[in-house]
């Protein structure tokens, strides 16, 4: 069971076509229960609410877990999910098995700027969402998919701007943004007792590489994994998002190698096998081929073999197939 805190940009019912979110929630939801919610204001919640405060975020939180029926769950926070996410488990520790943190952040914009310019530049983005959220002006949308997703197809970045018009209005996008940027938990974090996994994009355009260092510092135990990414939100077919889906399956003891029956009827030799095994670790084609001792060019001709047997076309896929009962 896997409980996702809310985060900024949500609709659980558009999320299911999207080139972004689609391959997410069909990785969390392969061999798991995957519960989401869109939070207040957004998506197919209620869009006419007087109360956006953090607060309200956080009741709103307990009450989607109060109706969880399992006692215990993993609890996923992404973005300022993962706030969200920690003072929950602090709370209640005994519904909480697994916390899993994907660049997250303990402070947000506004606590954490050192200097008038910082200030002035938390400030000016949420006045920016104001005017120019959801436009079509293709300038304010490279803005914006620029911040989240840089490395994505022009497919995605028409999707991530067609998502900003369907989740929220440009004036309850810029009071959520506001009272994310006064998030403070990194002192609760701290307080933290439970197996938590924290991964971040280190070229993260969104929110700083070491912002989720801080996290992974301030939990006793947390296991930190950098992303060599520059999206905000990873990408399918980008190799962060391979290491990401092995080291979250790793942590939850879902990482069993590909089942033999799987291997025999794809027809894997042991050396494809090998290989697979190799890339679901996130390695690409030069640290394979020096695993092994073979050469770059024949990882690459092996791999296009394997990606045939299995019928798959990206690493990504091929990694998904290994992950599946």
């Amino acid at each position: 069971m896997i409980l996702r805190a809310p985060h900024w940009l949500s609709h659980v019912d558009y999320d299911l076509e999207s080139p972004v979110w689609r391959p997410w929630l069909q990785a969390l939801s392969s061999r798991n229960r995957f519960v989401r919610y869109d939070p207040r204001g957004c998506g197919l919640s209620d869009r006419h609410v007087a109360d956006l405060s953090l607060e309200a975020w956080h009741a709103d939180l307990e009450a989607v877990a109060a109706s969880i029926e399992e006692p215990r769950f993993v609890l996923l926070g992404l973005s300022q999910g993962g706030a969200l996410a920690i003072a929950y488990a602090l709370r209640h520790p005994e519904r909480v098995s697994h916390l899993v943190l994907l660049n997250a952040y303990g402070q947000g914009a506004r606590v954490r700027a050192q200097t008038e310019a910082e200030r002035l530049e938390a400030e000016t983005l949420v006045n920016f969402i104001r005017i120019g959220w959801g436009r079509d002006n293709p300038a304010f949308c490279r803005f914006f998919t620029n911040l989240f997703i840089p490395d994505g197809t022009p497919d995605q970045h028409r999707w991530w701007g067609d998502l900003e018009r369907v989740t929220a209005t440009p004036d309850v996008a810029a009071q959520l943004l506001s009272q994310m940027q006064g998030i403070d938990v990194l002192d609760l974090a701290a307080k933290l007792r439970l197996p938590t996994l924290i991964a971040h994009s280190r070229g993260d355009m969104r929110v700083p590489f070491d912002e989720g260092r801080k996290l992974a510092a301030a939990i006793p135990g947390a296991r930190f994994v950098p992303l060599e990414s520059k999206n905000h939100v990873l990408l399918p077919d980008e190799p962060a998002w391979a290491v990401f889906q092995a080291e979250f399956a790793r942590f939850l003891e879902q990482d069993q190698p590909m089942q033999p029956r799987a291997i025999r009827e794809a027809g894997l030799t042991p050396a494809e096998a090998a290989i697979l095994e190799l890339v679901a670790e996130g390695l690409d084609n030069r640290s394979i081929a020096e695993r092994l001792g073979k050469r770059e060019k024949t990882v690459r001709n092996q791999l296009s073999a394997i990606f045939s047997k299995l019928g798959v076309h990206s690493r990504s896929q091929a990694i998904l197939m290994t992950l599946s009962r």
